[in-house]
């Protein structure tokens, strides 16, 4: 009790000196950019209703910025709005609209630059370069933010969340929209993004590079320019997302590049042209994922070892897998394929006759793409069988030896 009680009264002063500022058309206080001037640590600015023409705002102390019944603050364009460089803040209930352009900088909403322990919540985003743009911070929540533009082409649109040399953020909740990267990760570790919607974004629904010791579970990934990319990272933990229609020439659900200790667990991959791409990615285990009715459920293209395949469904997928290197050491058992047509005579739920997933057409197809117009004809299912009993160009000791008669987890 006695150390509570001297606890206490450390804090007494800085509860006694926290201020409360009020912004609106009738305060004391009309617009944003004075209230920050005035603030010292620890106040507290309430923004009330109505439109705020500011850019370049600068906080350097630590402030809570809290919107009351809607405010907007508008960019007009010319920049980034609002930049933060100090510990403990929170900015929360506002909305934030057009924010500047450029080729050579990096405009965004909000900017985030040398920080520890902040909250961003309840913003909505619109009209942006880059939204929430995060350097070289730590300890963060974003949370609950929505998140949209109209972004035209790559090199002239920006990122929904975008951090760099960042650790220990959790980015949950948000809705994000019409961007380059909903959300982009570089050089950022011991992170969580969870139960976020990133859909008709022009290239990655969520793009990893260089970011160890991270995990995304719970989210969903549709209509992007491809789902997800995990590329030159590890130990990253992949659960219960979505990987919804993301269609194109060269569009996957995720993209694997030198990728290392990783879990693919309990995810859907549906109506995407590519389910997983994978490449140059060891000690990886997949499992209990769904693959349904896309054009290719797995790619693996080489330098790939020690990736376990266990208890995944393949359902209705134009080509189960597609495999242009060695077997190596990799493993497939208990999957569940829909187009096994083996039998199970000791009724023990497990085919009594290996299943082969990777078709002579599919090798066909890698090598000479213009032949897939031909994969619903008999003669595709002649030289499938054919490869079938024979193996002549496929991997003749790539086999799940126990494949299931039923779908995983039914």
């Amino acid at each position: 009790m006695a150390k509570r009680a001297f606890l206490f009264l450390l804090l007494v002063p800085l509860l006694t000196y926290a201020n409360i500022i009020k912004v609106c058309k009738s305060c004391k206080e009309t617009e944003l950019s004075s209230a920050i001037a005035h603030a010292q640590k620890g106040d507290t600015i309430l923004i009330y209703s109505g439109v705020y023409k500011a850019r370049n705002l600068i906080i350097k102390i630590p402030l809570t910025i809290i919107g009351i019944d809607n405010p907007t603050i508008d960019g007009e364009n010319k920049g980034t709005i609002l930049s933060v460089n100090t510990d403990y803040f929170s900015i929360q209930n506002l909305t934030i609209i057009n924010v500047g352009r450029s080729f050579t900088k990096d405009y965004a909403a909000i900017l985030i630059a040398h920080s520890k322990h902040f909250t961003i919540k309840n913003l909505k985003l619109r009209n942006l370069f880059f939204g929430i743009l995060i350097e070289k911070s730590h300890f963060g929540l974003i949370e609950n933010n929505h998140i949209s533009s109209v972004s035209l082409s790559e090199a002239g649109s920006g990122n929904g969340i975008h951090m760099w040399h960042t650790s220990d953020v959790i980015i949950k909740n948000n809705d994000l929209s019409g961007l380059r990267d909903g959300i982009y990760l570089e050089f950022v570790s011991n992170s969580v993004i969870s139960n976020n919607k990133s859909y008709q974004n022009l290239r990655y629904g969520l793009h990893f590079m260089f970011s160890d010791k991270n995990e995304y579970h719970h989210n969903l990934f549709k209509n992007n320019g491809a789902g997800v990319a995990v590329m030159f990272s590890k130990n990253i933990k992949m659960h219960d997302n979505a990987f919804i229609l993301n269609w194109g020439s060269a569009s996957y659900g995720l993209l694997l590049k030198e990728i290392n200790d990783a879990e693919i667990v309990n995810n859907t991959f549906e109506q995407n042209t590519i389910g997983i791409n994978v490449e140059g990615s060891s000690r990886i285990n997949y499992k209990n994922n769904t693959f349904l009715r896309n054009g290719w459920a797995l790619k693996v293209r080489g330098a790939c070892y020690q990736n376990k395949f266990t208890n995944n469904n393949f359902l209705n997928n134009a080509f189960d897998l597609s495999y242009n290197s060695e077997l190596n050491d990799n493993f497939f058992n208990n999957n569940y394929w829909s187009e096994y047509t083996g039998y199970d005579l000791d009724k023990n739920g497990i085919g009594d006759v290996p299943y082969r997933p990777v078709k002579l057409f599919s090798y066909i197809v890698n090598k000479t793409p213009e032949t897939l117009i031909l994969l619903r004809s008999l003669f595709v299912d002649i030289i499938n069988f054919s490869e079938k009993v024979s193996p002549v160009f496929t991997p003749d000791d790539l086999l799940d030896n126990k494949p299931l008669m039923k779908k995983a987890n039914d």
